[in-house]
């Protein structure tokens, strides 16, 4: 996972070089643009340290992986995360069904709500009703992705019956793969409408566990049915055990923002420790 941006290593070479050394995927993150009078702090943390260029200088995210679906045969690439509340949900969902389709069944949505209040503010999208977008926006796709003629009625997302192909390659859908800490209320959200949960690795990850199998034994639904996998792991044996032992089946590793000099060392560096928990 890294942004790929104007000052760095395209996003191409990242995905051919990440597929030569056997990855399994590739994360690319989006931010539309950051607000130069913003005043949430990194994360939405407070005391956060400034927030790095890489956040407006990246590659539009569907349009980088798009070009590493159309230059690559196995890797699968992925959103890390989409930012679907200040999205529109009928364009975003053609574009995920088009890489999907182009990539052969090889796309994965993860998906976020989001941290930047004034970013999505120039969205139009008040920061509170993030969460309820986002449901509604991934339940519109859904339909879309899956109906012939798809409609939608909710309180932020509405239209009437419409055609749109193509149609993802990946049955019933790609998989819809939450990020973010798993509270009550996101938990209820995975247990809903997702097919997976990846928290950052420096979030406690056993309560959020717990809240997803609350959630899921609300609905009837078997929390197992939820791959779970972890953002930004930390790249060591040690943790990489120890998440094997919680039920983690992927870890995504992030890369130094640079040129080729050198993200592709340490890029050699996490294939070695895959490698050794190959088979």
């Amino acid at each position: 996972m890294m942004f790929p941006t104007d000052e760095t290593i395209g996003p191409v070479d990242i995905g051919q070089a990440a597929e030569e050394r056997g990855f399994e995927s590739v994360w690319f993150p989006e931010h539309s643009h950051i607000p130069t009078s913003r005043a949430t702090p990194w994360g939405g943390r407070e005391g956060a340290p400034p927030l790095p260029r890489e956040y407006w200088r990246s590659y539009d995210q569907m349009t980088a992986l798009a070009a590493v679906a159309a230059t690559t045969t196995t890797i699968k690439v992925a959103t890390g995360i989409c930012l679907v509340a200040q999205r529109d949900p009928i364009w975003t969902a053609k574009e995920v069904a088009s890489i999907d389709a182009i990539s052969g069944g090889r796309m994965m949505f993860g998906i976020g709500y989001g941290w930047n209040k004034e970013e999505l503010a120039h969205h139009g999208v008040a920061y509170n009703q993030r969460r309820a977008r986002l449901r509604e926006c991934v339940l519109a796709m859904k339909a879309i992705w899956t109906e012939d003629e798809a409609s939608f009625e909710g309180e932020h997302i509405n239209f009437s019956p419409i055609w749109s192909w193509p149609k993802p390659v990946s049955s019933p859908h790609p998989p819809v793969i939450l990020g973010g800490s798993a509270g009550p209320k996101t938990a209820a959200h995975i247990a809903e409408f997702c097919d997976g949960f990846m928290p950052i690795d420096t979030r406690d990850f056993g309560p959020a566990l717990e809240e997803i199998k609350k959630a899921c034994d609300k609905i009837g639904r078997d929390p197992k049915t939820i791959e779970l996998g972890v953002f930004a792991a930390k790249p060591t044996p040690e943790a990489i055990e120890s998440l094997m032992e919680q039920g983690v089946s992927r870890a995504v590793f992030g890369l130094p923002q640079g040129q080729a000099d050198e993200v592709l060392p340490a890029m050699d560096k996490l294939a070695e420790l895959a490698n050794s928990f190959a088979g």
